[in-house]
């Protein structure tokens, strides 16, 4: 389960007013997947992590090829070179070289695109 949620508090001190934002963030963990997993398909915990296993793997080595993987409804992971280029230390603003690299990307499908919305 992936959410994004925040509680805000207002208080007042000295006569100003100050908010204090706590931010809570449940994220979908591979233990979680599993789960879910085993509870659509009814098998073992180790089966399921086995199958989710199987999944990753076979998208990693694809993506190392070179190759695109799409899953039809759902999206398409690709590997894409990025350029080097000149960036920013935040903490001494120095310029540092960022060298050229190669990323993984993923764009959603019109199913997952309709599904979140």
């Amino acid at each position: 389960m992936l959410f994004f949620g925040f509680i805000a508090t207002m208080k007042t001190l000295k006569g100003r007013s100050l908010i204090k934002v706590n931010f809570n963030i449940i994220i979908m963990t591979k233990e979680g997947l599993i789960d879910v997993i085993v509870s659509r398909i009814n098998c073992s915990k180790k089966d399921a992590g086995e199958a989710l296993e199987a999944l990753t793997d076979a998208i990693t080595k694809s993506l190392v090829k070179g190759e695109d993987v799409t899953i039809t409804g759902f999206g398409t992971f690709s590997a894409r070179k990025r350029a080097a280029r000149q960036g920013v230390n935040p903490k001494t603003g120095e310029k540092i070289s960022i060298p050229a690299m190669t990323v993984a990307k993923f764009k959603a499908g019109k199913g997952l695109k309709e599904a979140v919305r």
